[in-house]
């Protein structure tokens, strides 16, 4: 019997200690996207460490992943070992953000803007663009510090060095919608336009957007902006303004349709960059547009 009894033992203990090796430690400290979780394998000897999760691969032992979307997600680890291997699976899930938001992918980091309820159209269709993947691969192709940084023109594209740009669009546009609850404050997301005299009605493009970097702002500015747009600033507003900065000199002409919510040092990076006489930056900044649901 004790023959018998040990080899099978024995193959107890190994099965154990081997589920043993795909075991790891999540560290969930949000439950609504955007969410950045931590994994940790609690093997930290093995050969190779491999995790999968939304279609992305790491290789490090402790990782850290940003989900965008709600709903489950898989997290799979795989712990090679001594010509071993060995994989578990774990569930996470995340509730919807409150607020419509996405995220500006771009090669100097990621600018999270909210897009306004009260500007319909305007939010539905960057929605839609950005599902569509309109905005994937095309640039911020104008960049004035202390103004604005402005992109989504999709001639922009694979475009070559010194082409102009900021002409394409999707061959529609979209009724203006302004709010005066909005304002061209740092950080202020709102549409570009064709000028007044062939744009009498101010409809805004069908794509191309900009964030306003800006520049200080003083109470005899707002003042002056309120007596020519026909437009009453509220007392926030106007706080924002005296300690963000912003572009008011826009308020009552140009569609304002969200805000940054977190990445404002990246509109900072980009607004830095050296640009041509045509204001393109030298080296492109593409982007990449995620809606968050």
């Amino acid at each position: 019997m004790k023959q018998i009894l040990i080899p099978i033992l024995s193959l107890l203990l190994l099965s154990s200690c081997s589920n043993k090796l795909a075991e790891f430690m999540v560290d969930q400290p949000q439950s609504r996207v955007p969410a950045t979780s931590t994994f940790s394998a609690k093997t930290l000897d093995a050969d190779q460490v491999l995790w999968e999760i939304d279609g992305n691969i790491y290789t490090d032992p402790e990782i850290e992943h940003q989900f965008l979307k709600s709903g489950k997600h898989d997290v799979k680890l795989t712990i090679n070992k001594g010509g071993k291997s060995k994989t578990s699976i774990k569930e996470v899930f995340f509730t919807a953000p409150d607020d419509c938001l996405a995220m500006i992918q771009t090669n100097h980091g990621n600018i999270m803007i909210e897009l306004y309820d009260d500007t319909p159209k305007h939010r539905d269709n960057f929605i839609k663009l950005a599902e569509d993947s309109f905005y994937d691969g095309t640039l911020f192709h104008r960049v004035i510090k202390g103004f604005m940084i402005q992109g989504g023109d999709p001639n922009s594209k694979d475009a070559g060095p010194g082409a102009r740009l900021g002409n394409g669009g999707p061959g529609y546009q979209i009724d203006a919608e302004f709010n005066e609850a909005h304002a061209h404050v740092a950080g202020a997301v709102a549409a570009a336009r064709m000028g007044d005299a062939a744009n009498p009605e101010k409809k805004s493009s069908g794509s191309q957007f900009y964030i306003v970097h800006g520049k200080d702002v003083s109470e005899s500015m707002l003042e002056r902006q309120e007596n020519s747009a026909g437009i009453s600033y509220t007392d926030e507003t106007k706080t924002i303004y005296l300690e963000k900065g912003g572009a008011p000199f826009l308020d009552g002409g140009y569609t304002v349709f969200g805000r940054v919510v977190e990445g404002m040092d990246v509109v900072d990076k980009i607004a830095a960059t050296q640009t041509n006489n045509a204001d393109r930056p030298n080296e492109d900044v593409s982007m990449k547009v995620v809606v968050i649901k």
